[in-house]
């Protein structure tokens, strides 16, 4: 426990805190306005929620206390972000699922004066990750591939702005397919006025705005003007486009007239589990959500929220206008202008106590809790699911952490191994493992003793034991699932049995094989396990749903092993005739190949055309000229030259 002299020799100075365990690991990183007030507002009985966390978390974990004084409470805010990042404490909010959501790009296009190429005339929408401050339109942001692609094919339809990319947009002479079915206007090789071209983006970003209703407008006045005009043509393909965005316009959830971009934070807690959800409202409209989980969390509520938003923002999600939140937030104002800042400009906190704010409060609330009873759902499906294997296998407890290896290769080239690993059901994808086996060629039972001795005996070593969990990349499994029958068990069994790992019981890793089905004459068998020990394998159903569990493991295990060895093998082959030539890395390679095109291009170019290339010298390009004119069986002259 922190002891009260610890207490009174904290500064009462802005910055932040970090609690460490006995072992001197950071366990929690909190930040404050006054580091004393704070930190013994968690030690003072009757203060606040603090204290009851303290009288948990603390009193179990936290031996000392360092501070770190800043100048300013925003200071002590991106402090606070970048210690979380760099420590992961075991307390704070962690944004388990922290990849960026999908967003659409679109330049304005630049007049033609200013203009230096075709890709400043001619912008295209681009899907991306990342947002930079590049003065471009951002729009999104979209839960899925899926939705962000379908609001592409929409665009492709009805508004014909470019879908290739600049790099063919500058070499292309024809026009492609797209500009055939009228997807495309075709500016890389049709004269497209820039005017109208200019004219279609802003259609899309109306449209991806959300501001459906004022394109309507616009997309009808100009229909009737080419209408009256005789264009008929014209007329009717803005027919069309006025068709796809009234549909789109019924199909969206008008949550509220004030047309706004926001992100509503909302929050479901049961004792110490906690769900929270973000609604997106683009426009006044709801067009997504987002959710969150963590267990163990004794933070108060106010403390949950602002270390969510904190952390979502700080990996470069798009930042709406306003971002809605439930509770009242320590330090709101701080947290506005640290938004503003990411942002590069203006964006509210907006705490709202009455009116359609806190409704759309609610409604993120009400999401929260159907989540987090969807995950329960999930949580109790999986633990009857791994109740069942433990049963049908005869094991002494549910396997919670669930093991599968394969080998992959062709006709013993490129031997690759993959080991995916399922915890409580679901794959766990930050602890799959890829293999190169390095000792046997051409033999999957002693590639397989190979990886397994690899894999366990880093198990074996201090720190990383299932009790302890320091190391959950490499604590020892519940159950081990081998892709194979007798033989490739039997190996995976003495590969364990060498390393001293028990097998079964309470403690020790249970060991299976899986074998795939056999085609019969009769029809196929079922796939069948077996088990160490014991003689007959167990035909399991193709309906149970321990087949269905086991299957899934052994085919992503199948599929994340033939992933790494197509790569492996395409990195093998793929070799360019430069790789051979002494003093051609692989930087000089690309370079010499974004210069000049091709191989043929390079060997047909002079000693003086070679040299003035970027990242070459003199030597250099004579050494690639000596080497094209021996290939050809040519004398090379003093100077290299290239015969006419």
């Amino acid at each position: 426990m922190v002891t009260e002299e610890v207490l009174a020799r904290i500064p009462t100075d802005a910055g932040v805190y970090l609690f460490k365990d006995a072992k001197g690991e950071v366990v929690y990183v909190g930040k404050a306005q006054s580091l004393r007030t704070r930190v013994r507002q968690y030690f003072r009985e009757g203060g606040d929620e603090r204290f009851f966390v303290a009288a948990g978390f603390l009193a179990r974990t936290a031996t000392d206390v360092e501070t770190i004084v800043v100048s300013s409470a925003k200071e002590a805010l991106l402090l606070e972000n970048h210690l979380i990042k760099k420590h992961q404490p075991k307390f704070n909010v962690k944004l388990r699922d922290d990849k960026q959501y999908l967003v659409l790009r679109l330049l304005d296009p630049a007049p033609a004066e200013d203009a230096k190429d075709k890709r400043h005339l001619f912008p295209r929408v681009e899907v991306v990750r990342n947002i930079k401050d590049d003065k471009a339109n951002y729009f999104g942001p979209y839960h899925s591939a899926t939705s962000a692609r379908e609001t592409l094919r929409t665009l492709n339809r009805h508004f014909k702005l470019r879908t290739c990319t600049d790099h063919v947009l500058e070499t292309r002479g024809r026009p492609c397919l797209q500009y055939q079915i009228k997807r495309c206007s075709g500016p890389c090789a049709v004269l497209v006025p820039p005017e109208g071209y200019a004219e279609q983006v802003t259609d899309v970003k109306m449209f991806l705005s959300g501001k459906s209703a004022e394109l309507v407008t616009r997309l009808r006045g100009r229909m009737q003007m080419r209408s009256d005009a005789e264009d008929f043509e014209v007329a009717a393909a803005l027919r069309d486009s006025l068709s796809a965005v009234e549909r789109s316009l019924a199909r969206q959830h008008i949550v509220q007239d004030d047309f706004v971009d926001q992100d509503v934070w909302g929050l479901y807690r049961e004792a110490d589990f906690v769900e929270v959800a973000v609604l997106f409202v683009r426009g006044g409209k709801l067009v997504g959500r987002r959710t969150f989980t963590q267990k163990d969390q004794e933070l108060p509520d106010a403390a949950v929220i602002a270390e969510y938003v904190q952390q979502y923002y700080a990996t470069g999600m798009l930042i709406p206008d306003e971002v809605v939140v439930g509770v009242e937030l320590e330090g709101g104002d701080v947290v506005a202008e640290w938004l503003t800042v990411q942002r590069g400009k203006r964006t509210r906190l907006v705490e709202p106590k009455r009116g359609i704010r806190a409704r759309l409060v609610e409604l993120a609330d009400r999401n929260a809790a159907a989540s987090a009873t969807s995950r329960r759902n999930k949580d109790a499906d999986a633990e009857q699911m791994l109740a069942k294997i433990a049963e049908r296998l005869s094991l002494v407890r549910p396997p919670k952490r669930i093991e599968c290896f394969d080998i992959a290769h062709i006709q013993g080239s490129e031997t690759v191994a993959s080991m995916v690993t399922f915890v409580d059901g679901v794959p766990a994808r930050g602890l799959y493992r890829k293999f190169k086996i390095r000792t046997v060629e051409n033999n999957d039972f002693a590639s397989m003793y190979e990886v397994l001795t690899r894999r366990f005996r880093r198990a074996n070593k201090p720190g990383a034991g299932a009790n302890e969990g320091e190391d959950p990349a490499w604590a020892r499994p519940d159950l081990l699932v081998i892709d194979g029958g007798k033989g490739q068990l039997g190996m995976a069994v003495a590969a364990l049995t060498d390393l001293g790992v028990p097998l079964g019981g309470d403690q020790g890793v249970e060991v299976i094989g899986l074998a795939k089905e056999r085609d019969l004459e009769a029809g196929s068998a079922p796939d069948r396990i077996y088990r160490r020990n014991v003689k007959d394998s167990i035909p399991l159903r193709s309906n149970s749903p321990e087949l269905y569990m086991l299957a899934r493991i052994r085919d992503e295990a199948h599929r994340f092993a033939n992933t790494f060895h197509r790569d492996r093998r395409a990195k093998a082959t793929l070799t360019s005739e430069l790789d051979t030539i002494p003093g051609i890395g692989a930087t000089r390679r690309q370079r010499l190949l974004k210069h000049f095109g091709s191989v043929r291009a390079i060997r047909q170019a002079t000693v003086e055309d070679l040299a003035k290339a970027p990242g070459m010298n003199k030597a250099a390009a004579e050494a690639i000229m000596k080497y094209f004119a021996t290939a050809v069986g040519e004398v090379p002259t003093a100077d290299y030259e290239q015969e006419p």
